[in-house]
């Protein structure tokens, strides 16, 4: 497949900075285009002194997510505890992130690429501050004040929905845990290191339901819009996206609870 002469400048256009820091979420089925096209697309308009930011997580290494809970389902107390024991460990440097997407796993594959260590939310990135950004990823905070999120707010990343909508803006979680008064925690379980390792901490009860509806609440001078193989693409800032969400979940949320 060849790269796409028309991303980059569509991309420009939208309004990514050369230089910034860019968190891309995406799905490129039915654009004709390779994983690495879009890659190098994105890099190329960042330039050599940006960085590109994507979510690698890992939610199939967990017993507490939704991703096991399905694919355990209909199995016998046998069944389950026999597939639980066989569940790979995460390894920063080795576990695919395949459920993201094929971007995702193909910035997290690139040669001199940065994963941070969370076994079920790390980020991948490729740039001079890639590290930075994700070094630190506290395993026991998924996206909040020690994770690679709240450091990429502080770097005024860029965020880019590129064919996919605000129901899956991974960065309005930051505006959860930044929510009056702090929502609830509940238990989380992974495996980590060597298979039946398993380890369990305290984190806020995530929840992305209302997702779409905060993005589609988001000021129009808040966002850029445009297409790209006939799907909608965003582009914002990501700390105007999360504090707008933080107003909003502290206005209703616990009025819905």
């Amino acid at each position: 497949m060849a790269d796409s002469p028309r991303l980059p400048g569509v991309l420009s256009r939208l309004g990514v900075r050369r230089g910034g820091v860019l968190m891309v979420h995406s799905s490129l089925r039915g654009t004709g285009q390779s994983p690495t096209a879009i890659r190098n697309a994105l890099l190329d308009v960042l330039g050599p002194d940006g960085t590109l930011v994507v979510p690698a997580f890992t939610p199939e290494n967990s017993d507490t997510s939704p991703q096991y809970q399905c694919r355990t389902e209909g199995m016998t107390g046998a069944e389950k505890a026999e597939f639980r024991a066989s569940m790979p460990p995460f390894e920063p440097d080795a576990t695919p992130c395949t459920t993201m997407g094929a971007l995702a796993e193909c910035v997290r594959t690139t040669p001199g690429a940065f994963r941070s260590a969370h076994p079920q939310t790390s980020f991948a990135a490729l740039g001079p501050r890639a590290e930075e950004l994700l070094a630190g990823h506290d395993p026991h905070c998924h996206l909040g004040e020690r994770s690679p999120m709240a450091a990429l707010y502080g770097a005024d990343a860029q965020v880019l929905l590129l064919r996919v909508g605000f129901e899956v803006c991974t960065a309005f979680h930051l505006a959860e845990y930044r929510m009056t008064p702090t929502p609830p925690t509940r238990t989380y379980r992974c495996v980590v290191e060597d298979k039946g390792n398993w380890i369990e901490y305290e984190d806020l009860s995530l929840f992305d339901g209302d997702f779409a509806a905060i993005g589609a609440r988001l000021p129009q001078g808040l966002r850029a819009e445009g297409e790209f193989a006939g799907k909608p693409m965003f582009l914002f800032e990501m700390r105007d996206a999360v504090d707008t969400a933080r107003r909003l979940m502290s206005g209703y949320r616990w009025e819905m609870a």
